[in-house]
């Protein structure tokens, strides 16, 4: 059974100074994203782009949806496989190259997991999980670009 699912957010520009966009360096970058019902995100442009670097950026955002994706999705797996995670820390990498016309994509993003589990005999299958649950996630089904992943296992109390 396919099932449909939409979401909704809201982004307000924060970042007029008074003249608007009247030209490139007139403005801040700053933004604010919203949900119902959940707290808003100060957000702005990386500060390559002339952003502020104590705010969120698109693509901190982005990286930060990916990683957050696989991790549920595995923790979902482990849990049906009966695998207990204990602990569960990611420090996801992201490269996005620049186009000569002004845009850019993102290349490539690498997952750095650190898996605690309470069962050693299940180390190997919890890491062979991560394949699957790239599979599954629907962030990282949704981008055109590879996905690695380097997790790191180990046994709870040791």
């Amino acid at each position: 059974m396919e099932r449909k699912h939409s979401y909704y957010v809201s982004s307000t520009w924060t970042g007029n100074n008074g003249n608007g966009t009247s030209d490139y360096r007139s403005y801040e970058r700053s933004h604010i994203v919203f949900a119902e019902n959940k707290s808003p995100i100060d957000c702005s442009s990386d500060p390559a782009f002339r952003g502020d670097i104590s705010k969120y950026n698109p693509e901190e955002l982005f990286l930060a949806a990916l990683s957050g994706c696989h991790m549920l999705s595995y923790l979902h797996l482990c849990a049906v496989a009966g695998i207990i995670v204990t602990g569960y820390v990611d420090h996801a990498s992201g490269t996005m190259e620049e186009t000569a016309e002004g845009g850019g994509q993102f290349t490539e993003v690498t997952l750095w997991p650190t898996v605690t589990i309470t069962d050693e005999s299940k180390m190997e299958m919890a890491n062979d999980l991560h394949h699957k649950a790239n599979e599954i996630c629907f962030i990282a089904n949704s981008c055109n670009f590879p996905i690695v992943h380097k997790p790191t296992c180990k046994v709870a109390n040791r």
